[in-house]
């Protein structure tokens, strides 16, 4: 009797140990897994890029362009979204410097307040590229790819000439950013040619739909003969229509902006939007990587400052816009 329980004792425990080998053989099997794909994820070099907002369809395609090429290469990209907020951008350049980023790709909130990070990661040796939105300090940049801004404001106020040559116009801006500073200097640029057209104010619209509304609202109320209005990009363009068709004024008042964007396109084909100067954000953001990894080649990259093509979009052309995208 106590033999045959001894028998019993010994193959209860052999099963018991075979299944703790088999849990435990799950367990490394898992681990090794978990350490492959830690590897996967390691592999390649770091590039970072950080943008104003990430709340607009033109910075999630010009990322899109930038992420193609550096994937292509076998390395990674991370993208930060700063939210408007200087402070932020400058602490997610600063993460990105010390996670040893092989390049960094800008996108200024602010085009003076970059300065002291394109100074700190010109100290570790790491190449900034700007894009969309210029710095001031140009010199302390690889290269800056943006759009011919200053274009995009002459073809806006050349549109608006046509079709109202005496309009009385507020300008929805964003002062603290370069590429909407040149695009208000060639909106006055082309409006100087016309004497006809007036601007009565110029206030700070945030870049938002939600910042342009109220400024929008305000305008109207203090200005009750406005008949059209130049927001800086599309998504004030649809803040400044929202307000517009609050107050039952958006048939009287002409609207032109600059982007190109779905949203704005489609208000050009709903009669609220005259025309939008489009841009080409996934072309911007693959030149841009191009030229990082050329310079990273220790090749010349040629132009610093390379301006990317605008095109004036209206409903004439608005579908082969959309189907050409």
């Amino acid at each position: 009797m106590p033999n045959r329980w001894s028998r019993a004792a010994v193959a209860a425990g052999s099963m018991v140990l075979a299944a703790l080998l088999l849990v435990g053989g799950c367990g490394d099997e898992k681990k090794t897994e978990e350490k492959k794909t830690d590897e996967g994820a390691s592999k390649g070099r770091l590039f970072g890029v950080t943008f104003q907002t990430m709340n607009n369809p033109f910075f999630v395609d010009l990322n899109e362009g930038i992420r193609k090429v550096v994937e292509a290469h076998g390395d990674r990209l991370v993208t930060l979204d700063a939210q408007w907020n200087s402070l932020k951008q400058r602490n997610d350049v600063s993460d990105l410097i010390h996670q040893g980023a092989a390049a960094i790709f800008i996108n200024p909130v602010n085009w003076e307040g970059i300065k002291g990070s394109l100074l700190q990661a010109g100290r570790k040796g790491i190449p900034v590229v700007v894009v969309d939105a210029p710095a001031k300090d140009m010199d302390l940049v690889l290269c800056t790819v943006a759009s011919d801004n200053v274009k995009a404001g002459r073809l806006a106020a050349q549109a608006l000439a046509q079709a109202r040559p005496s309009s009385r116009i507020v300008i929805l801006h964003l002062s603290v950013n370069k590429a909407c500073i040149d695009r208000v200097a060639g909106f006055k640029e082309e409006l100087a040619k016309h004497p006809g057209m007036k601007i009565l104010d110029t206030q700070e619209g945030k870049g938002t739909t939600e910042g342009a509304r109220p400024v929008m609202r305000d305008l109207i109320g203090r200005f009750p003969k406005l008949d059209a209005v130049f927001p800086i990009n599309d998504p004030s363009a649809l803040g400044a229509i929202s307000a517009l068709e609050s107050k039952g004024r958006l048939k009287d008042v002409i609207v032109v902006t600059v982007d190109g964007s779905a949203e704005g396109v489609a208000a050009i084909k709903a009669g609220k939007l005259l025309s939008t100067s489009a841009q080409f954000p996934k072309e911007i953001g693959r030149i841009a990587a191009e030229k990082t990894y050329q310079h990273l080649k220790v090749e010349p990259i040629g132009e610093k400052d390379i301006k990317v093509k605008v095109e004036l979009i209206t409903k004439d052309n608005a579908d082969s816009f959309l189907s050409g995208k």
